[in-house]
């Protein structure tokens, strides 16, 4: 199956869960060192891990329940802490440790969690303040550094206390009136418990897309009058500027790459919408970081999709897969693996061809993530060592569902599932991020040389 340039995603989270339980003892050379030393301190030992490792969701304004930023926030939550951190639920991440290395990984180091154990333990001394270490900057809610801009839907979208939401779309204007290199990127919902997830496409001045739907107002594909604006709603080709899902990252790139915002250009906002018993409204932002100099590479999301499956009902294991090459060089840097409800496991691998004794091909698969699929959260996973591949490289993307009566998100075991927007649908998108010479725009990347010469 080829890569597809673009297909809407579709994203489930749910946040703010419980912390859950774990008996942990320590070893006896940690226990040594703490009866010598005396127990850790919040101030000296506990603050400076809370800061690396658990402010960015773990803060005043953040998507976690509780913020662990003071002593007093952070010491009635000690054991729960103790207790996830061995458990290894908390920081999440979910990539099996034996494939692949990523730089974004936020799992503790042994003795980190060795640390918070023995705080725990010791009933929370709160230390000395004058070991506090500088507090870390959060410019207001976002997660990024202050952006440069934050663009923000001009009207707000009301939303029904209860029901089905069809995807909305609401289309901004840049206004830029020159080429933009965006180094950082974030989406911050105005409402957090609502938002399921939300994709900003850039949408260049030339191009047809939506071409007819209202600027500065929310609509739907079933509001739109023009057949071509309908069609338009359900799929694009157009650049992905970023995707946000709670508990998601922002995009950073390093210095010599960015993301690219022709001048003239709208951010058209596709939001899937969740109710929960209350209505309200949203009205949600992005913030950007622009890049100081033109960078060298683009960044480009691709992604491997596969939406013609049929998940039987009650299958415990149902595998899903998705294959493409590559039509030119790129290097590859990170993946966002994206299921619904009755997600198991995802994984991506590299299939190489060889040629046997008997000259027949024979296919070696080299894994590169694999993830055992949790429902509150969808990570992106950036490898420590950016990959280096040549046009015609085969990627596999292949996705496992429970849609068994064991699995305690399926809202019907009973149910023959398809491909839908909606989270009692299910999808599978296996997205990955590449990047390419700068002058190489998404339309370019996918004209394919000549066979001879591809890899195979």
């Amino acid at each position: 199956m080829p890569i597809h340039a673009n297909q809407k995603t579709r994203m489930f989270l749910v946040f703010g869960g419980v912390l859950a339980s774990l008996v942990f003892s320590l070893n006896g050379s940690f226990a040594q060192k703490a009866r010598t030393a005396g127990p850790p301190t919040f101030y000296r030992d506990v603050l400076p891990i809370l800061e690396e490792h658990c402010q960015s969701c773990h803060r005043a304004g953040g998507i976690a329940p509780m913020p662990f930023e003071t002593y007093e926030d952070t010491k009635p939550f000690a054991d729960a802490i103790r207790r996830t951190t061995q458990e290894k639920s908390m920081p999440p991440w979910f990539a099996d440790p034996n494939v692949g290395r990523f730089s974004n990984d936020p799992s503790l180091r042994p003795a980190e969690t060795g640390t918070l154990t023995a705080w725990a333990a010791a009933n929370s001394p709160a230390g000395e303040t004058k070991d506090e270490p500088p507090a870390r900057r959060w410019a207001e809610n976002w997660s990024i550094p202050k952006p440069d801009l934050v663009l923000k839907m001009a009207q707000a979208v009301p939303l029904p206390a209860s029901g089905d939401i069809e995807y909305t779309y609401e289309i901004v204007p840049t206004n830029f009136t020159e080429d933009r290199w965006v180094q950082m990127a974030e989406v911050l919902p105005a409402l957090r418990s609502n938002v399921h997830h939300a994709v900003v496409y850039v949408r260049p001045p030339d191009s047809n897309w939506l071409r007819h739907a209202p600027v500065g107002v929310p609509f739907t594909a079933s509001t739109l009058t023009d057949p071509e604006d309908r069609r338009g709603a359900h799929w694009t080709d157009s650049d992905v500027l970023l995707v946000y899902a709670p508990g998601s990252s922002p995009d950073a790139w390093p210095e010599a790459m960015a993301k690219f915002i022709p001048a003239g250009s709208d951010l058209v906002f596709q939001v899937h919408y969740t109710t929960n018993g209350r209505a309200a409204s949203d009205q949600s932002s992005i913030g950007l970081i622009f890049s100081k100099h033109a960078p060298e590479q683009r960044a480009l999301t691709l992604q491997l999709t596969n939406d013609h499956f049929v998940i039987p009902p009650g299958a415990p294991d149902y595998r899903v897969e998705a294959r493409g090459t590559l039509p030119n060089d790129a290097t590859l840097r990170s993946f966002f693996p994206h299921m619904h409800l009755r997600g198991k496991r995802f994984e991506y691998n590299l299939i190489r061809k060889n040629a046997s004794a008997g000259g027949k091909p024979d296919y070696a698969i080299e894994p590169l993530l694999r993830v055992n699929y949790h429902f509150h959260w969808q990570m992106s996973y950036r490898l420590a060592e950016p990959r280096f591949l040549r046009a015609g490289t085969e990627l596999q993307a292949v996705a496992w569902y429970d849609n068994s009566k064991a699995n305690a998100h399926n809202p019907d075991a009973s149910a023959e599932v398809r491909w839908g927007e909606q989270t009692y649908d299910e999808m599978m998108v296996g997205f990955f991020d590449v990047a390419v010479p700068a002058a190489v725009d998404k339309q370019h990347f996918f004209i394919r040389k000549k066979e001879e010469q591809q890899v195979r």
